[in-house]
């Protein structure tokens, strides 16, 4: 299987996994640069969906009345109001003769899915490289255990995330744990790239886990880094991530 991905809106992705001649696609927000791929043979099979948000299921529509009976799956949330079959924790799906693992990784939004095949993890917004997403739905809670259960699969896994945020992503990395050379290694490599034009994704989970810190908030120097932050050493994990997220949220590079 050969991945790619087409560059939608300002910085979304939309995921292609290709056998020799079809097409997996990984929340087609916007249905322009899936037809204009299909000029040029892409060929749809199914599309995958993470969650509701218009950038990242909008395009459904045209690309159903382009090839109508295109296999859609996504999660059991009404807001999704496209033909398709709902998925949860633990659905096997079958697609291009390769098995497909649904994880449920509720935080970003209450109904998010991810999906584990061929060696890719399709994480949506939930796992950013060098980040995480906005809780939009969830708590520190569920977001934190999401972010856990996603960062104990292996670490070969490529990590194929909803947005280009790697470069804001790691300004903020870097702030919260200066002294990490992984992250610093990681960061030279981003700006290089995004210098060049280039994408800085996918990424590996074992690079994530590594050099991100919201799947490091039991790591001494995160922690710590923290407990400067709020006056007090933090009490749980679950705590240092939601010191981290709310911090992230208003950060500026």
């Amino acid at each position: 299987m050969r991945l790619s991905m087409l560059p939608a809106f300002e910085d979304n992705y939309i995921w292609v996994l290709r056998d020799s001649r079809r097409a997996l696609l990984v929340d087609p927000g916007d249905a322009a640069p899936v037809l204009a791929a299909a000029r040029e043979g892409l060929e749809p099979a199914a599309i995958l969906l993470t969650h509701h948000h218009p950038d990242h299921c909008g395009g459904v529509p045209a690309l159903l009345e382009r090839w109508p009976g295109l296999q859609v799956f996504a999660p059991d949330d009404e807001r999704i109001a496209v033909e398709c079959e709902r998925v949860g924790e633990g659905s096997r799906l079958r697609i291009l003769d390769s098995d497909v693992q649904v994880m449920a990784v509720p935080g970003h939004t209450r109904s998010h899915v991810a999906y584990v095949t061929d060696g890719h993890l399709f994480c949506g917004d939930t796992l950013f490289s060098l980040g995480c997403g906005r809780m939009f739905e969830g708590t520190p809670t569920q977001m934190h255990d999401s972010l856990r259960r996603l960062a104990s699969l292996p670490g070969d896994l490529q990590v194929c995330c909803g947005h280009e945020y790697t470069q804001a992503n790691a300004a903020f990395a870097c702030e919260v744990e200066p002294g990490n050379p992984d992250l610093a290694a990681r960061r030279a490599q981003v700006l290089r790239r995004r210098a060049a034009g280039l994408a800085t994704l996918p990424t590996t989970l074992e690079s994530e886990r590594a050099c991100n810190p919201f799947l490091r908030c039991d790591v001494p120097a995160v922690r710590e880094t923290v407990a400067r932050r709020l006056g007090h050493a933090p009490a749980t994990p679950v705590e240092t991530f939601a010191a981290l997220r709310s911090w992230k949220d208003g950060f500026r590079a």
